[in-house]
């Protein structure tokens, strides 16, 4: 078959196509942006579901197609997303391109619980992307898992081992429980229901076979780690809808963190469903898990990804900080300093001009480095500006190597920070 697959970079989608592709489906991958998880071996379309908001933005490529799985999906509207755009005008005009074009068989992700509950946009909006392809004259089936988890670390796969490498576990109050699904199940059930004779016009809901609280999830990972019980306490609701707070400011940054005020109002209500209607159409038998952890032993990449987790979001907090301040003290209470230390050396008759140069070069960076879409430059102009700090230090006041607080002996560690930073920045 020739299979389209919208969110092709997300965990679900980037698994999708490497089973398709494995078993010799011809596969056309659609992402977001053009630079998003590169795969030579697959055809790729950049197309963006918040901005096709037309049918006819979708009907080139869809010639020669004979099924078209759609896994796009965001959490929260953002400088970035568009959660009505994506879960249903886009997913809309996908659908009545596939009526037009003929393609019949469309696999649809929606989310658990929607049809009971829309406490956020997010669920409201997937809602109505299912209503749009009910109304279709097509071969339809909408998949509504609960929280996905594989071997891939992305989403909550990721979260949940950030929480688990913590020593000490904050848990969020008024959270539901969890009937965690696995990704391997899943992927199972769309390859079960591209099948030219596999039924359809069904909605299903696919949950594990357990409901766990998220402690006992972040247990589950511990255990599979390694690692002892860790002790738990229950955030202050204040302290909850603070950090709520953080997260959706960090998004309006272009930054995608888990934890953000759609996601609080979502775990609320759980993720917990009726599995055996699933299990009877497609025969699956959703694993537990324990059972498919244990599958899969941990490795010590796994480890270093757990442990950095929750360094990464502290590192991109601390750099932009670092920048932007050193900036901001160098024209105001630092002025002097600075100026006093170029007095004297071969850049004396420019040294304000020169301190107000490097302050401003020090914000530009530190802006650069907040702001998602432009930190790996931010970054990069981090290291530049480093380094001529460093070489003009070397220059016009050596004696700063041997100073007992190491102004310049400072800027490896500094450099240090930042190849981290990038080495880490990526998101999936």
């Amino acid at each position: 078959m020739k299979v389209l697959v919208t969110g092709a970079s997300g965990l679900i989608g980037n698994a999708l196509c490497a089973r398709l592709t494995g078993e010799r489906h011809d596969v056309v991958r659609v992402v977001h942006r053009s630079a998003t998880g590169v795969r030579a071996e697959i055809a790729t379309i950049s197309l963006d579901m918040a901005r096709a908001l037309q049918p006819e933005e979708w009907t080139p490529y869809l010639a020669g197609v004979d099924a078209v799985v759609n896994c796009a999906g965001v959490l929260q509207d953002s400088v970035r997303d568009n959660t009505r755009h994506v879960h249903s005008t886009g997913a809309s005009a996908l659908f009545s391109a596939c009526e037009q074009a003929g393609v019949h068989k469309v696999v649809h992700f929606s989310a658990i619980g929607v049809d009971r509950q829309q406490p956020s946009a997010f669920s409201a909006s997937k809602l109505a992307g299912d209503e749009a392809l009910m109304a279709r004259k097509l071969e339809w089936v909408i998949l509504r898992p609960s929280v996905v988890l594989g071997r891939p670390a992305f989403g909550a796969s990721a979260l949940f081992r950030g929480l688990a490498a913590l020593p000490v576990l904050p848990l969020m109050p008024d959270t539901g429980r969890l009937q965690v699904v696995q990704l391997d199940d899943v992927i199972s059930t769309v390859v079960f229901f591209l099948k030219p004779d596999s039924p359809s016009r069904l909605t299903l809901e696919l949950a594990g076979p357990d409901s766990l609280s998220i402690r006992e999830v972040v247990g589950c990972y511990r255990r599979w780690f390694g690692w002892s019980r860790a002790w738990a306490f229950t955030l202050p609701k204040w302290t909850a809808a603070a950090l709520y707070r953080i997260g959706d400011a960090a998004a309006q940054l272009g930054w995608r963190p888990p934890m953000r005020s759609n996601a609080a109002k979502e775990i609320t209500r759980g993720a917990v469903g009726d599995p055996q209607p699933w299990m009877t159409a497609a025969g699956i038998q959703p694993s537990d898990l324990t059972s498919a952890l244990r599958l899969n032993p941990a490795t010590v990449q796994e480890r270093w990804f757990a442990g950095l987790y929750f360094v990464k979001p502290t590192l991109f907090v601390v750099l932009p900080l670092f920048w932007i301040l050193t900036g901001i003290i160098s024209l105001t209470v630092g002025w002097r300093s600075g100026v006093d230390l170029l007095i004297g050396t071969a850049a004396g008759a420019v040294a304000e001009p020169a301190v107000v140069g490097g302050a401003l070069a020090d914000i530009a960076v530190g802006a650069l480095v907040a702001w998602r879409p432009t930190s790996r430059l931010g970054l990069f102009g981090a290291i530049a500006v480093s380094l001529f700090y460093a070489i003009a230090g070397s220059i016009l006041r050596s004696d700063l190597w041997s100073e007992p607080l190491g102004p310049l002996l400072k800027i490896f560690p500094i450099l240090v920070l930042h190849f981290a930073a990038l080495a880490i920045l990526e998101e999936r």
